[in-house]
């Protein structure tokens, strides 16, 4: 599958009861347990895997990347690809910028932020697109924004419907106005895939923040999100300084923003891909998709 492609075995080491002592040292494999970061439940990793990332005591939703995301949406995990020779480039020349891209790729196994391509969900032909956060924080480039509005135009081109699966902080500050560009560029593509009559629904995970959201993100057909998911513009603090009032302790969270028009549905990830199914039947009239406008 695809995230074992990308899995790299790493060892800790457990100290003696002694500094003395001369027995041997065991080695056990780092990722055998996984501690929930909200309940700090300590759970078996192979288990946490079997319940999709999901804390089974308290049902917070874990990160995935973008490749588990993909692996456990579609038929079989089968998934083909889109643009894998577009890489970004240091157009301004920002300092460092290429060694922290290296850097990036090295530890996440991705390429960029987002993979884009094509498989089928239930049977139906669909056009993903993939944020994964553990790549620049799923900062939105150059690379992003252009795969992103490629697989729209494909699924236009195709009559396919158009799935993305949003996380991100932002657009990518060492690309500076060329990053933010890509709002317009994205959210012009959606418009005439809007008035395509083709079907898009937008995915929010955790956490979904500036630039993405306050462009793709928001302009689904349909507005999912994930359970807990932090789903919102600017940050808490800055719009807490701004306004000098104090917020509620959800906002921002996808009930939050359900409650509040933002969002049509909160779905757990084990509903999430017969949710789509289901949806994507809703919107097909014989063999056709079309949009919930």
């Amino acid at each position: 599958m695809f995230k074992d492609l990308f899995q790299k075995k790493k060892y800790a080491t457990v100290p003696s009861a002694s500094v003395h002592d001369d027995r041997p040292k065991r080695e056990i494999p780092e990722g055998l347990m996984n501690k929930c970061p909200k309940c700090g439940t300590i759970q078996y990793h192979k288990e946490l895997e079997k319940n999709l990332k999901v804390c089974s005591h308290c049902g917070h939703h874990l990160r995935l990347n973008a490749l588990e995301r993909i692996e456990m949406t579609l038929d079989e995990g089968r998934f083909f690809e889109y643009d894998t020779d577009i890489v970004s480039e240091d157009p301004l020349g920002f300092p460092d910028y290429m060694k922290k891209l290296k850097q990036q790729q090295a530890k996440s196994g991705l390429d960029e932020a987002v993979i884009t391509g094509e498989g089928t969900i239930g049977g139906f032909p669909v056009v993903v697109a993939v944020m994964s956060f553990n790549f620049f924080t799923g900062s939105m480039g150059s690379v992003v924004g252009e795969k992103i509005t490629r697989a729209i135009e494909t699924a236009m081109q195709k009559q396919y419907p158009l799935i993305i699966f949003s996380t991100s902080g932002g657009a990518r500050m060492q690309e500076s106005i060329l990053s933010l560009m890509q709002m317009a560029k994205t959210s012009a593509a959606l418009a005439k895939l809007h008035e395509a009559g083709g079907l898009y629904i937008s995915v929010f995970t955790d956490p979904t923040t500036g630039g993405v959201s306050a462009s793709f993100g928001m302009l689904g057909d349909i507005n999912l999100a994930e359970p807990g998911a932090l789903v919102g513009f600017a940050g808490r603090i800055v719009i807490e300084q701004t306004i000098r009032q104090k917020l509620p302790d959800e906002f921002q969270t996808a009930e939050f923003n359900m409650k509040h028009g933002q969002i049509d549905l909160v779905v757990p990830r084990k509903d999430m891909r017969q949710t789509l199914i289901k949806l994507i039947e809703l919107h097909t009239v014989k063999g056709d998709v079309t949009h919930g406008g």
